[in-house]
């Protein structure tokens, strides 16, 4: 316990002891009929919801003791007062928030919104704060009384569990972080980037040459989360770190997203690695463009492809059949909406996305005894995925595409079943398939901290000059699901396209990614159905403004 306060147990009650003053956690449960001691009947304990009265009467208290400063006082009016009280108690001692005022609005239902207004003050410096939260009033399984429902967004709408508000010295300078060509990129111009920002500033602060301010903020305890700064009283002198992000390319990419809620993309330069762009539209402001894990559908092709000309049982022109459905351990694959090849090539297969052709490719490599490996392994040598070793100078999802068996074999190599990737992950297996080797994504140098990249062994020449082709013929020919989204893109241009069913979810998720001379990129829409509809103009925007 913080401030002196002590924990007793009094009668079989628990007793918070702070500054002389006692909170029972718990009401003393007995009645002797008006004689005010202690007697052998039991009091009745009120259940059910808080009324109106005893929702705003214990907010309210709630707020006074908050207010005043009485941290173990306000916790013990929440039905979670041990962890409460280092929370509420800290608001004043480690945040140094002083002269709190707290105005609640009108409750809806058992939920009270205010808002909070303070000063704070620290080392002769202050500045006012303020903010909105809500919090709900619950009644006490033991007591039977009101009680707030304790939850750290109480005391800060950014505030978790395990994280801690103070006032000090920041733990690294603050940054200009500025683009490939030296301009200084702003979450203001670029509100993508805000989360990127944050986490350069944890990472390379320390080594950017600037000087540490004074702030309030909220400070995670976890390595990989940086702080979030809610007040600078004193700004220290920034220092500059440089990334790979390109402005223009940025600039599209954030009004690219705009387009759909719920999207994503990302751009990476294939002959290097290199992230041109990340932007995000999401409600959550999750960084889903570096970090996001989802069924990709049949963007995945391009690594299945590449499985099947490696394993030698396919090849750009070699015939497949692709039926209208296939049948695979009891379960039915089907082609959108049902269609079918009569006779085609792979490279069809490929650029109309033919599930059951690709699907078809696993009774071969069932025979060889690697059907369920193999997809894994082709990610893994040739396109870097799935060892949880990218060292991208911010958090990202290596992807995922763990063994597999039966029918959900079959669903992997559509980009289904088990297999996850973000956007970066399908950026960097289209950067691959353009260049012919893998190269690790990045945003900073690597000799700005020494850290090692991964690695892995470039495409075989026959394979990848095939991927290239295949893409190709996918964003040119009429019959390619990418060429409406591609038309408007030049230079030596290639795409594919994908769409991934989720359980419970109306319209499927779109992907789409594509490469344009020595610019790749990808992107996903949640909910927005086929490839080449929504996630395809996203990228297609990018991809023009390299």
């Amino acid at each position: 316990m913080r401030g002196g306060a002590k924990v007793a147990i009094v009668g079989g009650v628990f007793v918070l002891v702070a500054g002389g003053l006692s909170y029972g956690a718990y009401s003393v449960l007995f009645d002797d009929g008006g004689g005010g001691g202690l007697g052998t009947k039991a009091a009745v304990v009120k259940t059910g919801p808080p009324d109106t009265k005893e929702i705003a009467e214990a907010s309210k208290a709630f707020f006074d003791a908050w207010s005043s400063g009485n941290g173990a006082g306000a916790a013990q009016l929440t039905n979670h007062p041990v962890e409460a009280e280092p929370v509420l108690t800290g608001y004043s001692t480690e945040a140094h928030i002083e002269h709190v005022v707290i105005t609640p609005g009108p409750a809806v239902g058992a939920k009270v919104p205010y808002t909070v207004k303070g000063t704070v003050s620290f080392e002769g410096q202050s500045k006012p704060l303020s903010y909105s939260s809500e919090l709900t009033v619950v009644r006490g399984l033991t007591t039977g009384k009101p009680l707030v429902d304790w939850q750290p967004t109480v005391v800060h709408p950014q505030l978790t569990a395990g994280a801690t508000l103070v006032t000090g010295e920041s733990a690294a300078p603050e940054i200009e972080a500025v683009d490939r060509n030296g301009k200084v990129l702003t979450k203001e111009e670029y509100p993508s980037l805000g989360p990127v920002i944050a986490t350069l500033r944890d990472r390379y602060g320390a080594q950017s040459g600037g000087t540490a301010g004074i702030e309030t903020s909220i400070e995670s305890g976890d390595e990989n989360t940086p702080a979030i700064t809610l007040l600078t009283l004193t700004k220290g002198k920034p220092g500059e770190v440089k990334t790979t992000i390109d402005a223009n390319v940025q600039a599209a990419a954030e009004k690219a997203v705009k387009q759909f809620g719920e999207s994503s993309v990302v751009a990476v330069q294939p002959s290097t690695g290199a992230i041109r762009a990340i932007a995000n539209n999401r409600a959550d402001g999750f960084d889903a463009a570096m970090e996001g894990s989802l069924a990709p559908g049949s963007t995945m092709k391009i690594v299945t492809a590449a499985m099947i000309m490696q394993n030698g049982v396919g090849s750009i022109d070699s015939p497949v059949e692709c039926p209208s459905t296939v049948s695979w351990e009891g379960v039915t694959f089907h082609n959108l909406d049902d269609f079918s090849i009569p006779s085609g090539t792979l490279k069809n297969a490929f650029a109309r996305s033919c599930n059951t052709a690709f699907i078809k490719a696993v009774k071969p490599l069932t025979e060889k005894n690697v059907a369920g490996t193999a997809l894994g392994q082709e990610a893994r040598d040739y396109f870097g995925l799935g060892q949880d070793n990218w060292k991208t100078g911010i958090g990202s999802f290596d992807g995922s595409v763990p063994e597999s068996s039966g029918a959900e074999t079959a669903a992997s190599y559509i980009g289904q079943g088990k297999v996850l990737m973000s956007p970066l992950n399908m950026a960097s297996v289209t950067a691959t398939a353009k260049s012919g080797s893998f190269k690790q994504p990045y945003i900073v140098a690597r000799d700005l901290d020494d850290r090692p990249f991964a690695t892995a062994q470039p495409l075989p020449g026959t394979v990848g000059q095939q991927l290239r082709d295949m893409m190709r013929f996918t964003a040119t020919d009429p019959s390619g699901t990418g060429t409406e989204a591609m038309a408007s893109v030049g230079g030596d241009k290639g795409a594919k396209t994908g769409s991934a069913e989720v359980d419970g979810q109306g319209k499927s998720n779109s992907w789409f990614t594509g490469f344009s001379d020595d610019l790749a990129a990808a992107g996903v829409v949640q909910s927005g159905g086929h490839g080449g509809t929504a996630a395809g103009p996203v990228v297609a925007a990018v991809l023009r403004a390299g």
